[in-house]
């Protein structure tokens, strides 16, 4: 429950908890220090030195017991005072303290009233509000006397010296921790860009640096993106051979068929080459990673949005937006994003009456929306519609058109190279089905 607690207060970024992991041991050790060495040090020098001045003051209240008046003692006590750098009157000044008196923040001054009470129980009052002497009122055989005489012999002086180096120590070392902290993390920053960029489709230049444990994970990046970039390349050399192997048989067929006389059969068959062809297309693209080759662009996406929609409305289909939130721009493929919200506005016009669009611009993403009053996708099923060839015949409404199951396979694809995701969510303003397509910025 605490580590919880604590964790809402703890710095997110590893340079932020790294620092931590530094400043704070240094910050405790001071605190240590200041306690453990400072004040019982300094505390123990002050007693010693304090009771020094006491053996001085007692001697000098023996002599005063052996004079005969106040005047053959204030005579005397003047000699010894000169010796002992004391000053003493009697009777005590006007001014003299009544109480015991010092500054709140005069922590030895504590340890000096304290040892002086212990010595004398005659003594009346202590002042120490002016750092640099002390007063103090004793009554003595022949009435009370005032004595001041230098802070110094009884506390050590510049105590503060020490506090000052550790904390000019403590900052210029923890100076250097965070500039060689520092450059021990940035290649971690840039291997973290690197595969951000990455996951959003864009390739930035990376050579691993720093420690050997960080060289090791830029290596590994560097051969999965390797791999990756290699399978992209395999794909495109599928498309040009499945481009070629089936659409020439295919162009010879429908030759073939334009030759003969119309008949049933004939447009029968020429209806399943045009399947074929529809379902070819539909494979190349999938095929194809048009997500993954097209370079991102600042783009804006509220003029695109509405392009989109209108482009759409051209085409016949029932689409309106419906909000539009937030502005800026974003970088974006335009034509990849395009198609995906072609996928998902063709499936909300075929499996309903109509469809509606939502924009929402935030921060660090942007959220397109596309909601239709068909029949939806149960909720069992969402993680199975996004899989590549699925139909789901039994939840949307084949009698409005047929697909090859690669839409929403797509349209995913297409948001993850953009760092973002597809969701599929139920519509509560229309009662269909209501797909999020989540894009980073």
């Amino acid at each position: 429950m605490i580590f919880t607690w604590t964790k809402r207060f703890l710095p997110r970024g590893l340079y932020g908890r790294a620092a931590l992991i530094l400043i704070l041991p240094i910050v405790i050790i001071q605190a240590v220090v200041s306690i453990a060495f400072i004040q019982r040090h300094f505390e123990g020098v002050t007693r010693q030195m304090t009771r020094n001045v006491v053996n001085e003051i007692a001697f000098l209240d023996d002599r005063m017991a052996d004079a005969v008046d106040p005047v053959a003692a204030a005579a005397e006590l003047e000699g010894y005072g000169t010796a002992l750098s004391m000053e003493f009157v009697i009777p005590p000044p006007a001014d003299a303290p009544t109480k015991d008196t010092r500054l709140f923040y005069d922590l030895s001054g504590r340890v000096v009233v304290e040892t002086l009470r212990q010595a004398f129980d005659s003594i009346r009052a202590i002042d120490l509000t002016n750092l640099r002497e002390v007063r103090l009122v004793m009554d003595g055989p022949h009435g009370a006397f005032g004595i001041t005489f230098d802070r110094r012999r009884v506390s050590a002086s510049n105590p503060h010296q020490l506090l000052v180096l550790m904390v000019v120590t403590g900052l210029l070392m923890t100076l250097i921790a965070v500039l060689f902290l520092r450059n021990q993390l940035r290649p971690i920053r840039r291997l973290a860009r690197a595969a951000e960029a990455f996951g959003k489709g864009r390739v930035l230049p990376y050579r691993p640096t720093g420690a050997i444990e960080v060289r090791s994970a830029g290596n590994a990046f560097l051969d999965m993106r390797a791999r990756i970039e290699r399978q992209i390349e395999q794909r495109t050399l599928l498309l040009s051979g499945v481009s070629h192997d089936l659409r020439t048989p295919l162009t010879r067929l429908k030759l073939s068929l334009s030759l003969l006389d119309p008949d049933p059969e004939v447009d029968a068959m020429k209806r399943d080459i045009a399947d074929m062809e529809r379902l070819l297309d539909a494979f190349l693209a999938f095929v194809r990673g048009d997500a993954l080759e097209e370079e991102p662009v600042m783009t804006d996406p509220v003029p695109f949005i509405r392009t989109v929609v209108e482009d759409a409305r051209r085409a016949g289909q029932a689409v309106t937006l419906h909000s539009v939130k937030g502005s800026g721009q974003a970088p974006l493929r335009t034509d990849a994003i395009r198609r995906a919200l072609d996928n998902l506005i063709g499936n909300a016009v075929r499996y309903g009456t109509r469809a509606e669009l939502s924009l929402e611009v935030l921060d660090r993403s942007i959220r397109i929306t596309v909601e239709d009053d068909g029949p939806g996708i149960a909720r069992e099923r969402r993680d199975e519609a996004l899989r590549p060839f699925t139909r789901l015949d039994d939840s949307r409404n084949q009698d409005r058109g047929s697909g090859v199951g690669l839409g929403l396979a797509i349209t995913a694809d297409i948001a993850r190279s953009h760092g973002g995701t597809l969701r599929l969510r139920d519509s509560e303003r229309l009662g269909g089905l209501k797909a999020e397509l989540v894009l980073a910025r």
